[in-house]
């Protein structure tokens, strides 16, 4: 048995979100991690992973009892309405378009989003970050100290929203999944002062662009 075999990652499987980015008009790097959190809390409420009988509820426990993994790709031109036509949950945001799809082995990605590429997406702020969304929402804080693509930090926030979802306080996660899941990227609070008043923390599990171990992200449920 090699040295660095881990029984919970084995198979590694991850959860695809594929983000919508046209060279005429890319989105927002601020839109896209917020619209990829909001898809993958959607996607893990949705009844087809929800209920007992939900189509996609085996493979969201599979996915769950290992590593969480997420990998986020890119699509443009024919190869958004291509990853459309697959299951999942896509969510419109300032701009933004991010599909989260159902988890699954990382060895059998379907074909249409096996062909996008991971690696490289960075994409600029668009001026000013946008005020909140009314309450309840979730509030994500990216580790200033860590530099970290857009695909990256996409899959962070999405980790962090996942965490909030099964870890956060009950009423306040019900509130919030009600009230639609929304996300804001949190920047005006410094990191130490977030930390503290943080519900979860993400420590990545260092795959790809940071250690192993590195706090990337942290989340709170803002209600008033």
């Amino acid at each position: 048995m090699r040295p660095d075999y881990d029984p919970l990652d084995d198979p590694p499987w991850a959860m695809q979100l594929v983000v919508r980015a046209e060279k005429a008009d890319p989105p927002s790097h601020g839109a896209v991690c917020e619209a990829a959190a909001t898809a993958v809390v959607r996607l893990l409420t949705d009844p087809r992973a929800a209920d007992p009988d939900g189509a996609w509820r085996e493979a969201v426990r599979a996915w769950e009892s290992r590593r969480i993994r997420k990998v986020t790709r890119r699509a443009r031109g024919v190869r958004w309405p291509e990853a459309e036509a697959l299951p999942g949950v896509t969510v419109e945001h300032a701009g933004a378009q991010v599909r989260a799809f159902p988890p699954g082995p990382v060895s059998d990605v379907p074909p249409q989003l096996a062909k996008l590429q991971v690696a490289g997406l960075d994409l600029a702020e668009a001026g000013e970050p946008g005020p909140p969304p009314e309450p309840p929402y979730a509030a994500i804080a990216l580790n200033p100290e860590v530099t970290i693509t857009t695909g990256k930090a996409a899959a962070q926030c999405g980790h962090a929203a996942q965490l909030l979802l099964r870890q956060g306080r009950r009423k306040d996660v019900a509130a919030w999944v009600e009230a639609g899941a929304a996300v804001h990227l949190a920047r005006d609070v410094p990191w130490r002062t977030g930390v503290k008043k943080a519900t979860v923390a993400v420590r990545d599990g260092g795959f790809t662009e940071v250690p192993p171990g590195t706090m990337t992200a942290i989340a709170w449920i803002v209600r008033t």
